[in-house]
């Protein structure tokens, strides 16, 4: 069957095609980082004027967050951060329980000692940034952590965190699909939300920490079965944590 060839990158439809890529993921990230919450109206207008570009990439690179179902068009408001369904949340993460406890057990083979101490510190730093207040600055030790591809540069310093540790056992699976595949259900859902559900709920910030602390055990272990069975029940758990703190707020309250 013949195909349409690619644009050519240095041609003016490349070079157009890779402003629009540009574009959506500049305001993906800001989406995922919570910069641009929840419910809000993205006016291309300012979007343009943010980005520095026309509003002809805005408009394309509005299309194609819509068609990935970041956002949606609302009549009399048009283009809007979409608020996910609970049921949504759910399946995602069942699909992520999945995909994290493989990463588990590719993984446990290939942890090293260096790799199970910044495992340790990723989650030390959560602790101490998600007890010391709501957003705040990042808490000692929180710069010990890499960055990740997979977290944006404006996420909370917990976040980062979360992310650092969960990235650092997709990185020692050696399997990038495998990563892709996880970092795309990620962004399926603004990022920040996940930060708030640990800051509005105590008890689950701890359960989230300690969760944690059992996967690395069952990774030093070696015991691959243990480690897919903890991570699996930490994603789902997070999912359902997540799931409700949809649920107990109203479209309404997003949408005015």
């Amino acid at each position: 069957m013949d195909t349409a060839p690619l644009p050519d990158a240095d041609s003016p439809a490349g070079k157009g095609k890779a402003l629009v890529d540009d574009t959506a993921a500049a305001i993906r990230a800001r989406i995922l980082s919570g910069e641009i919450p929840i419910g809000a109206q993205l006016r291309q207008v300012e979007l343009a004027e943010l980005l520095g570009v026309s509003r002809t990439p805005v408009r394309e690179a509005l299309r194609q967050l819509q068609a990935g179902g970041l956002i949606e068009v609302l009549p009399n408001r048009g283009a809007v951060v979409r608020v996910p369904a609970p049921w949504e949340v759910r399946e995602a993460y069942e699909i992520r329980a999945e995909l994290e406890g493989l990463a588990c057990v590719r993984a446990v083979h290939a942890v090293t000692p260096d790799v199970l101490r910044e495992l340790r510190e990723a989650n030390e730093t959560v602790r101490a940034v998600s007890s010391g207040g709501r957003g705040g600055g990042a808490a000692p030790g929180a710069g010990s952590s890499p960055a990740t591809p997979n977290t944006s540069p404006n996420a909370s310093p917990s976040t980062s965190a979360n992310d650092c540790f969960h990235t650092l056992i997709h990185t020692v699976a050696g399997n990038r699909r495998l990563a892709r595949a996880i970092k795309d259900v990620n962004e399926a859902f603004p990022r920040n939300v996940s930060a708030l559900v640990l800051q509005d709920n105590p008890r689950h910030r701890e359960d989230n920490i300690r969760e944690h602390e059992r996967i690395v055990e069952a990774l030093a272990a070696e015991d691959a079965e243990r480690a897919r069975s903890e991570m699996k029940a930490h994603v789902i758990s997070a999912g359902e944590q997540l799931a409700r703190w949809y649920e107990q707020r109203s479209a309404t309250v997003f949408r005015g």
